[in-house]
């Protein structure tokens, strides 16, 4: 996936105070560590990043954010993003440094395509796992991964070894896990019908027979 470019400005006054001015200015406060560099306090436009975390690939966009003595910039996946709990505004963001030529991993969204045949014939589709974890290249992180749902009858289930996964991409999740499923709906059969009906039409007519005795017996008195 192509990669975007972010400025970035040197950030020296820490704390809270410091902090909530910046945020007011349209700026977030934000750290740039990894690969054995020293971490390094920044600050990006709010605008900007929420455009691009708002973008297609979300947060496994690549970044390459614009630094004081570094000329081609740096290469980064932003991680650890908070937002104020209600209004949803970013509050501060961690850029994890990386290397085209080296795996990082990351979540990918899981997208259900089509219809199971089993839905139709009554079945409950069931999504197990909305998320997967992958490795692969920074270049070769897929934007979602596509499940294709409309061979699934009642009863069937994908797994994570059923996923389609691009070349070059791993999944970190045992093979095993299940995915989707379509379960069988919980039905009445008729046998059991019969013997709701059986065990029913028992009290009544047990109840019918002793009301039945009872004048009898009064009588005799």
């Amino acid at each position: 996936m192509p990669d975007i470019t972010l400025a970035t400005e040197p950030r020296t006054d820490l704390g809270s105070r410091p902090s909530g001015r910046m945020r007011r200015d349209g700026r977030v406060p934000a750290v740039v560590y990894g690969l054995g560099a020293d971490p390094l306090t920044v600050s990006v436009p709010a605008r900007e990043l929420g455009h691009i975390l708002a973008g297609e690939s979300g947060v496994n966009t690549l970044i390459t954010l614009s630094l004081d003595g570094e000329r081609d910039g740096v290469l980064t996946l932003a991680r650890q993003i908070q937002r104020h709990p209600t209004r949803g505004d970013l509050v501060h963001v961690d850029f994890v440094r990386i290397r085209r030529d080296v795996a990082v991993s990351a979540e990918i969204p899981l997208h259900l395509l089509g219809e199971a045949t089993g839905v139709r014939d009554g079945g409950l589709l069931e999504q197990l796992m909305f998320q997967l974890t992958v490795e692969a290249m920074p270049g070769n992180i897929p934007v979602a991964i596509e499940v294709d749902v409309a061979g699934l009858g009642i009863g069937d289930q994908l797994r994570v070894g059923d996923l389609p996964l691009p070349a070059g991409v791993t999944a970190s999740a045992d093979v095993e896990t299940v995915v989707v499923q379509v379960s069988a709906p919980r039905v009445v059969t008729e046998a059991e019908e019969g013997e709701g009906l059986e065990e029913g039409a028992e009290a009544p007519a047990a109840e019918a027979e002793a009301a039945a005795e009872a004048p009898a017996e009064g009588d005799g008195e």
